[in-house]
């Protein structure tokens, strides 16, 4: 409550000064029409969830609050140098995807070797219930790290239209907040579910601010984690089924158009395609990739209810 009452009452102050630094979203020239008429308004809004993180940290100051505490804010940090770049030079290609995967992957396995050694969670994929694939330390860190790293890049995708990446999210930070027995993550993951709601009131369509990369690298980077801390691998195909789709969409655009010179998809990520080829509008999207999202979270509670859990 105090998250979501927070991030309601200092959001119209953030997008004032954003405004007013004239920090505002430069849209693509082969976006859609209605989405041209979105320029102008301010980026960076994502800020405004570092509410979630100190919240979070001042109620509970351990060390696993604080480590999820530093994952979000390096990943934050990554989105927030690509958004400054973009709306200072109104560029929007924004900073190189090269020099961003750099420094997600360094951070990313500087993390991870420190869930494995300070946190002690175990090196194991688990599968079902007593069943699982324990790997070697290095080769763990390797494929975690291409997860956690592809993860959040794939989640980053989601957000390409008003209020989608905060509808799509609330479901996941609400799976962990139910299926955690760690109170530090259970606080994390309802204190950003808080967030994201007051978040929407001004994001949702037509939106006053955009989240742009600031906020969903960091929504990316830490639910990616929440995955790790909780051993629950095995159910991020379906979880993080609308980020991955997004992210699949892109690949197979590109591939096929390098190979054949011909698109799969009228546009991608794919969210742009229901509205080119079937008319969506972009609330009926959103409403559809979050009513997907909510099935996709209570297939995986199923799984994990009777299936995964000890």
């Amino acid at each position: 409550m105090i998250s979501f009452i927070v991030v309601a009452a200092l959001s119209p102050l953030l997008i004032a000064v954003l405004k007013k630094l004239g920090l505002i979203q430069p849209i693509r020239k082969e976006l859609p029409s209605d989405h041209q008429l979105k320029k102008g308004t301010p980026l960076m809004f994502g800020m405004i969830l570092f509410v979630g993180v100190i919240v979070a940290t001042l109620y509970s100051p351990t060390p696993l609050m604080f480590f999820l505490a530093i994952t979000y804010i390096l990943f934050s940090s990554v989105g927030f140098l690509d958004d400054f770049w973009k709306a200072s030079r109104q560029d929007p290609g924004g900073v190189s995807g090269k020099t961003k995967l750099i420094f997600q992957f360094s951070f990313t396995g500087i993390l991870l070797f420190y869930v494995v050694n300070k946190l002690g969670i175990d090196t194991n994929i688990q599968i079902y219930k007593n069943v699982s694939f324990d790997l070697p330390i290095m080769f763990y860190v390797i494929v975690i790290t291409l997860f956690v790293v592809g993860s959040a890049n794939a989640i980053n995708f989601t957000d390409g239209l008003d209020g989608l990446l905060g509808v799509v999210a609330i479901p996941t930070y609400f799976f962990f907040f139910i299926i955690s027995e760690s109170t530090e993550v259970q606080l994390f993951s309802l204190i950003m579910v808080g967030c994201l709601l007051g978040f929407l009131i001004y994001n949702i369509y037509p939106a006053k601010a955009f989240m742009g990369d600031t906020g969903s690298l960091a929504i990316g980077g830490s639910l990616s984690f929440l995955a790790v801390l909780e051993k629950v691998e095995i159910l991020i195909p379906i979880l993080f089924f609308i980020y991955f789709a997004e992210q699949l969409s892109v690949i197979l655009q590109v591939s096929s158009f390098k190979l054949t010179r011909k698109r799969i998809f009228r546009m991608t990520p794919i969210h742009y395609h229901f509205s080119l080829k079937y008319g969506w509008s972009e609330t009926t999207i959103v409403a559809v990739f979050g009513f997907v999202s909510w099935i996709g979270t209570f297939m995986c509670l199923a799984y994990w209810r009777f299936l995964l859990h000890l």
